[in-house]
């Protein structure tokens, strides 16, 4: 699809009518706050690792240009969105105060030299964050009944596919040019692979519950209760069969080795999931 067709059509905050959601009946959901909160300070922080990949991909303009110009763009609206959904409910915590703490943190993991070495596996670690959210969005859409956080999650799970598309394509031109050989791929694939859910989930839920609940902010215990409550909602309501076949797709496997290699890949993805 064209650039400029695919952002005419792009879904606005304006489509969503947060005047729909019956506050009195959602607010009491602590563990839906949790989830959406900590998903709307991670996309809102994507400006800091959107700089790094331009910087990365400089000499690529097609590449630098989509990452400016629709990538960050359309998760800063991801972020605004689950924001403004967070404050419609839950109008009395201070968002932009734990955003700011969070941001402060987070900024310290968002470096460049923790990008893959070459710019084809950097591309594989791309499709395979993109393949996690497109996944825990898709899961967090299945798991309420709330329709507009039903939709929007629904809307946000697409996006993440679309972009995990574009990374894919880049990827397949870089690994033609880098030579790259499936032991290289499958290398990238499982270190992303573990990494998921790992500094920046952990990092968002800290400082939202240190605003959430200030006299339990050092509460280890408290925080692992919520974060487990929060991993059963996402796994419960998990499709493992399209995020497999989506991290598996660019080491470009004849079918026949596409089942032996499943299995190890669903044995890291349960191990993800279930930590």
């Amino acid at each position: 699809m064209h650039k400029g067709s695919e952002e005419n059509t792009h879904w606005k905050i304006a489509d969503l009518d947060f005047s729909k959601i019956n506050t009195a009946q959602v607010r009491p959901d602590e563990n839906l706050f949790y989830l959406v909160a900590c998903a709307s300070f991670v996309e809102s922080g994507s400006h800091l690792y959107t700089q790094n990949l331009v910087d990365f991909y400089g000499d690529e303009p097609e590449i630098s240009n989509w990452l400016r110009e629709q990538w960050e763009v359309e998760e800063l609206q991801h972020g605004q969105a689950l924001r403004t959904y967070v404050e419609h409910i839950w109008p009395e915590f201070d968002w932009q105060t734990a955003y700011r703490n969070f941001l402060n943190e987070y900024s310290t993991y968002c470096k460049v030299e923790l990008l893959e070495p070459s710019k084809g596996l950097e591309m594989v670690a791309r499709c395979v964050v993109e393949a996690g959210t497109a996944t825990f969005y898709s899961a967090l859409s299945r798991s309420t009944d709330e329709p507009v956080l039903k939709d929007l999650a629904s809307r946000i799970a697409k996006d993440e596919v679309n972009h995990y598309k574009h990374f894919f394509r880049y990827f397949r031109r870089f690994r033609q040019n880098e030579g790259l050989r499936r032991h290289s791929i499958f290398g990238a694939l499982r270190r992303r692979t573990l990494e998921m859910k790992n500094e920046d989930a952990a990092c968002a839920l800290r400082h939202v519950l240190g605003a959430r609940a200030p006299q339990h902010a050092d509460d280890q215990a408290m925080l692992q209760r919520i974060h487990s409550k929060m991993n059963i909602t996402i796994r419960n309501h998990l499709s493992p069969d399209m995020t497999i076949k989506m991290i598996m797709r660019p080491l470009d496997l004849p079918h026949a080795v596409q089942s032996l290699v499943a299995y190890p890949v669903t044995q890291i993805m349960n191990k993800v999931f279930l930590r």
